[in-house]
C-alpha cells in the first residue's frame, strides 16, 4: 500500500482508507475491486471461504493462487508464490466469494493447475529484500536490453522488463509490428545478465495498460484504471457521433482509436433511428437540396441547394420527413425558407427559474467594464483646487503675454527709427 492511510493495525490487516482493506481514492493499484462481501456471512452450507485468492504483481498484473495451507491472508499482504522456476513476491488483491467471479470472468477453471498454482508462504523480511533488489535491476537492465537489439538490428520494442521474487529469472515485454527472429538476443542477454530470459510479445494497447498514463481528458487511461478487455473500435463510431476524422485527436496514446469512442455509441445509434436518410436528396420549388450536417441532440439537420451551398437551411428531422414523403409522391416540396420561417416561430426557452441560487456559468465570458468613476471624481477635485488657489496663473499668464508682447514693440520702434533716419538723409541731400 502506498497512502499513510493504508497502514496495517496490530493484527495485521490493513485499513484501506477504512475500506475492507481496498484503497479508497484507487491510487495504491491499478484494477482494484472493492470486496463488498468482507462483512457478511458465508453462504449457507459452506464451512470454510474460497481458498483461491487473486494475487497481483507489477503493472497490475495478476494471478490465481490456491492456499493449500489456509493460511491467514488478507488483502495486502505479501507473500511468497510458486513461481517457473523458482518463487514470486506479489499481494493479495482480493480474497473470498468475489474471487469466484473474477475467475468466470476470465474463464479460469478452478481445477487447472498450469493456471491456478501454490501459495508458499507469508513473504519474510529476507524475501522482501531479494525482491527489492532485484526490481533496482530493471530500469539498467532494460537499458542494455534496447542496445543489444539495436545492434543485432532487430524491430521491436522492449517496453519493460519485470524480475522474478527470487531474481533468477526476468520476463522481458516487447511490441513489434511484424515477426521477430530474437534468438541471438536471448543468448547475448542470458550471458551478459546471467538469468533466466522470458520473451513476451504484446500490442500497443497492452503496452498503454501496462505503463499507465495520462489521458487528453486530464484523468488516468482507462484502460490501466479499470478496463479488463479491449474491444475493436472503427472509424464508424466516429462517424455516427459527427466527430471530425482527425488521427491526432481520435488516437490516443497506444496510436490506436481511443477506446472511449465506444462509450456512448450505442445511445448515439440508438438516437439516430428516429432520423430520416441522409443520403436522399430533398426536391424542392428552388432547386435540388444535399444534406450537410446534424445536431443530433436538438434534432436539427441542415440542408443546402446545388446551385446556392452559401446558404444553408435548418430544418427538423420532422419537416424533412415531410418532404421526403411528399418526393414519394412524385410532387415537389415548397421552398426550405417557408420551413425555416415555421421553425423561426416556435419558441424553445425553457421554462425554469433558478431556485437553487447558483451564479450563472456566462458570468465570466462578458469582458470586465472599466471602473471610470474614480478618474472623473479625481479630475473633479482637481479643478476645484485650482479654482480656490489665488490667481498666480494669471499673473503668470501676464507675464508670459508682456514678454511676448515687447518684442513686437521693440520692431515697431526699429522700424520708426529706420525711418526717420531716411527722411533725414534725404533732406541733406
Amino acid at each position: 500500500m502506498a497512502c499513510e492511510s493504508c497502514s496495517t493495525t496490530t493484527g495485521e490487516t490493513p485499513k484501506g482508507c477504512k475500506n475492507n482493506g481496498t484503497c479508497g481514492v484507487d491510487s495504491c493499484n491499478k484494477l482494484s475491486t472493492f470486496d463488498w462481501l468482507a462483512n457478511m456471512q458465508l453462504p449457507s452450507g459452506q464451512e470454510k471461504p474460497f481458498d483461491i485468492l487473486e494475487v497481483r504483481f507489477k503493472n497490475g498484473r495478476k494471478g490465481f493462487y490456491k492456499n493449500t495451507k489456509n493460511l491467514a491472508l488478507y488483502m495486502g499482504d505479501d507473500i511468497a508464490v510458486e513461481g517457473s522456476p523458482g518463487h514470486d513476491i506479489g499481494t493479495v488483491s482480493l480474497t473470498g466469494e468475489l474471487v469466484k467471479i473474477q475467475m468466470k470472468k476470465k474463464k479460469v477453471a478452478q481445477d487447472n493447475s498450469e493456471l491456478v498454482k501454490k501459495i508458499y508462504r507469508k513473504a519474510t523480511q529476507k524475501d522482501l529484500d531479494v525482491w527489492a533488489k532485484a526490481r533496482t535491476k530493471e530500469k539498467e537492465v532494460q537499458m542494455q536490453a534496447r542496445q543489444l537489439a539495436l545492434r543485432l538490428g532487430l524491430k521491436m520494442k522492449i517496453s519493460d522488463v519485470e524480475y522474478q521474487g527470487d531474481g533468477n529469472k526476468a520476463t522481458f515485454y516487447y511490441t513489434a509490428d511484424q515477426r521477430v527472429d530474437f534468438r541471438q538476443l536471448i543468448k547475448d542477454m542470458a550471458s551478459q545478465f546471467s538469468i533466466r530470459i522470458e520473451m513476451r510479445q504484446e500490442g500497443a494497447r497492452q503496452e498503454a495498460q501496462r505503463l499507465g498514463g495520462i489521458g487528453s481528458c486530464g484523468r488516468e487511461l482507462c484502460c490501466s484504471t479499470w478496463m479488463t478487455d479491449f474491444r475493436s473500435v472503427s472509424t464508424s463510431a466516429a462517424r455516427y457521433q459527427q466527430l471530425s476524422l482527425n488521427p491526432l485527436k481520435l488516437a490516443g496514446q497506444c496510436g490506436k482509436l481511443k477506446c472511449c469512442l465506444n462509450f456512448e455509441l450505442d445511445t448515439y445509434t440508438d438516437a439516430l433511428k428516429d432520423f430520416p436518410r441522409t443520403d436522399i436528396p430533398l426536391k424542392t420549388e428552388s432547386g435540388i437540396a444535399y444534406y450537410q450536417k446534424m445536431d443530433i441532440f436538438k434534432g436539427l439537420l441542415w440542408y443546402t441547394i446545388k446551385d446556392k451551398q452559401l446558404n444553408w437551411y435548418q430544418l427538423t428531422k420532422e419537416q424533412v420527413k415531410e418532404i421526403q414523403e411528399i418526393n414519394k409522391k412524385g410532387e415537389k416540396a415548397q421552398h426550405l425558407s417557408t420551413y425555416v420561417d415555421d421553425l423561426a416561430v416556435i419558441d424553445n426557452t425553457p421554462n425554469y427559474e433558478n431556485v437553487v441560487g447558483q451564479d450563472s456559468l456566462t458570468r465570466f465570458d462578458k469582458p470586465k467594464q472599466k471602473n471610470n468613476k474614480r478618474r472623473n471624481n479625481r479630475n473633479k477635485n482637481n479643478r476645484n483646487k485650482n479654482s480656490t488657489k489665488p490667481n498666480t496663473n494669471k499673473s503668470q499668464d501676464s507675464t508670459k503675454k508682456n514678454q511676448t508682447a515687447r518684442p513686437n514693440k521693440k520692431r515697431k520702434f526699429s522700424n520708426n527709427r529706420n525711418k526717420k533716419n531716411t527722411n533725414q538723409s534725404k533732406k541733406k541731400e
